[in-house]
């Protein structure tokens, strides 16, 4: 049984501290905002299940004068005074499920009629800017303090209607009236904070707000919400010592498998390395690796949105180069994906090129990758999610025998299985469509492979060449479309792709496979060990 209570299932920060739950201490970060840097408007865009809810709760709890809940955080060696402040909080995540304007009216008339009725303000008007402004207005004047508004997923309910033309352009109009009343009752305000997955600046309703502070992108405040590599190595290593025990393994491959699965996300030039906390908290708190930022529904959104681009152009993206300027990018007016898939938490920020400007992306983990490639792999080819998931199981079992063989007769299966009119005729005619489509196919089917084993892809915008390790065996594949084995053997070889593994004591396989894009399918391949004698070769 485990020592430790972990938050899977709430993010409310009194809840938290009061039953004992873990909490990763951020609450210097609070008061760093507040008090150092004195900000009166913030702005944090982070992807979903990333924690931004229970950073407003310890935002509140704070304000309220909560001082029992912060026994022994960071916080409590800085702040001396415990001032309690009104608090407005507005979680707009409830529209999620609204249909029509008429329910997403209702649902942010119920938001304000709430603090009407505490504060004993009766409503008198209809519009909800003007209701939002005489509710402030009478807390200040009847309090004689300054009011703290907190806006938490703020473009829930635009995101949920981005390609609804005719419910968007009323719903921005009637929030642009709601959110833009902190702009202009200024002087009734204490402290704003607005939370996101999309920059504010994207959907035009804080389009007068120009004082508002985006710590989004800054290095100070990259580890401000998931949780930092150094926090999983000092506040959660008990953490991560009784979830390597349970699975028989040492503390150090336990911390190697959890970066693996969860770590990898960037904010900023000079981020902190930063986990992923929906799924870090629930794998220690199960004691397994699952992938849990996909369970919880996150793929059916995506999948919404890619349908409006060619839906095999999101693989294309890992490891693509952007200019800064293409974050500010709108979501609804952009012709390609990535604006999304960043925002989303899809992509992240590998480097950045301070001489050009511009930012490598890719994606963060394994979680993310394979569960792009397991979400989108069935929509691209055409399978079932149960063929895809055989395939997979055959695959595994073959190169954990040793027998890659095996494991791409298992796959040639699998093509010969998919419609021939996934590309149209005219792509079909162009060698580099086919090249594109078979490296792609190859790049979906040994990425899913890394769940079980130790698979290297190469991203589908470049070679198309895969390492794959087990404990005994390494296996290196080069795919060429339309051309021959030796020449896929003979560029490994050129390369010096298998020179890393030669010297490990593991068995070492160059494997050179070939496509034929007239018969559609894998049809020869060749398997030669160090010394390049032939292991194993088939033509069919």
């Amino acid at each position: 049984m485990s020592r430790f209570i972990y938050p899977v299932d709430t993010d409310q920060f009194q809840s938290i501290r009061e039953d004992g739950k873990i909490y990763v201490d951020k609450t210097d970060f609070i008061y760093d905002l507040v008090n150092i840097k004195k900000y009166q408007y913030v702005f944090l865009a982070r992807p979903r299940r990333f924690g931004k809810s229970l950073l407003c709760n310890t935002f509140k709890a704070y304000f309220q004068g909560q001082k029992e809940l912060f026994e022994g955080l960071k916080i409590m060696e800085l702040e001396k005074e415990w001032k309690r402040y009104p608090v407005l909080h507005f979680d707009m995540s409830i529209m999620r499920n609204c249909s029509s304007m008429d329910g997403y009216r209702e649902a942010l008339s119920f938001a304000l009629s709430k603090y009407e009725k505490q504060y004993g303000l009766k409503n008198e008007a209809d519009e909800f800017g003007t209701r939002f402004h005489l509710l402030l207005q009478h807390i200040h004047n009847t309090l004689n303090e300054k009011v703290v508004v907190i806006f938490d997923e703020y473009d829930t309910p635009l995101m949920r209607n981005l390609y609804n033309k005719e419910i968007l352009v009323e719903l921005r109009t009637m929030l642009r009236g709601f959110y833009q009343t902190v702009k202009m009752d200024g002087e009734y305000l204490k402290f704003v904070f607005i939370t996101g997955v999309t920059k504010f600046s994207q959907l035009s309703i804080f389009s007068e707000l120009n004082n508002l502070k985006q710590i989004s992108m800054m290095d100070e405040y990259s580890g401000i919400c998931g949780i930092t590599e150094e926090e999983l190595q000092t506040t959660l290593r008990p953490c991560v010592e009784e979830y390597a025990e349970a699975l028989d393994m040492t503390v150090d491959e336990a911390y190697h498998l959890l970066k693996k699965n969860y770590d990898g996300y960037h904010f900023s030039e000079n981020s902190q390395d930063v986990f992923a906390p929906f799924s870090l908290l629930n794998a220690l708190n199960d004691k397994k690796t699952n992938h849990y930022w996909f369970e919880s529904g996150t793929m059916t959104s995506l999948i919404e949105h890619l349908h409006h681009y060619p839906i095999t152009n999101a693989l294309e993206y890992d490891g693509i180069e952007v200019d800064e300027n293409e974050f500010n990018i709108s979501c609804e007016s952009a012709s390609t994906p990535m604006p999304l898939l960043y925002q989303s938490g899809y992509l992240t920020i590998q480097s950045y090129n301070p001489h050009l400007r511009c930012y490598t992306l890719h994606f963060p983990n394994l979680e993310v990758r394979e569960g792009m490639i397991r979400g989108l792999m069935p929509l691209i080819l055409k399978r079932t999610t149960s063929d895809t998931n055989s395939m997979v199981r055959k695959m595994a079992s073959a190169v954990l025998d040793g027998n890659i063989s095996d494991a791409l007769s298992a796959l040639r299966s699998y093509i010969a299985k998919i419609p021939y009119d996934i590309i149209t005729e005219k792509e079909w005619n162009e060698q580099e469509s086919r090249e594109a489509f078979y490296k792609l196919l190859f790049y979906m089917a040994f990425s899913m492979l890394n769940s079980i084993v130790d698979t290297e892809v190469k991203s589908i915008l470049g070679r198309a060449d895969v390492v794959i390790q087990t404990e005994t065996d390494v296996f290196v594949l080069e795919l060429k479309v339309d051309d021959t084995v030796e020449n896929a053997l003979a560029q490994i070889d050129d390369k010096g792709y298998a020179i890393p593994y030669e010297a490990d004591g593991r068995k070492v396989t160059k494997c050179g496979v070939r496509i034929s894009s007239d018969q559609r399918n894998i049809t020869h391949w060749k398997a030669v060990d160090e010394k390049g004698c032939v292991i194993d070769e088939k033509k069919f």
